[in-house]
């Protein structure tokens, strides 16, 4: 499992520690009460935490305007684990703390997109 201080990546996701949030977010619920959906895949498999809730949430997400960039608050550690049984990235721990996510964008003739993972 890899391990990280100041910044990670899985896929197309970055992901940097932060000492605070940014005012005016709002919170991501999550779509079922086992795990946080942090970045869909393109293929269908998730980048997802362990949503454990006892006796507060492991993990919450937070987004703002920007879709490209969301935020984690992370209350103990948690693992992010990519959903694929084959050619799957490596989890990554996550240390209590809060961290920014950004899906990294690639330059086309039609503009800037997301980067396909």
């Amino acid at each position: 499992m890899q391990k990280f201080t100041k910044c990670a990546a899985q896929g197309d996701v970055l992901f940097v520690k932060v000492d605070s949030l940014p005012e005016g977010l709002t919170e991501q619920l999550p779509n079922n009460e086992s795990e946080l959906v942090v970045t869909h895949s393109e293929t269908g498999h998730d980048h997802v935490m362990v949503l454990d809730k006892k006796p507060e949430p492991a993990v919450q997400m937070f987004n703002g305007e920007n879709p490209l960039i969301s935020w984690l608050q992370v209350n103990r550690p948690t693992s992010l684990d990519h959903k694929r049984t084959h050619h799957t990235h490596e989890s990554i721990m996550f240390q209590p703390g809060m961290y920014e996510i950004r899906r990294q964008q690639e330059s086309t003739p039609e503009g800037w997109r997301r980067v396909a993972d």
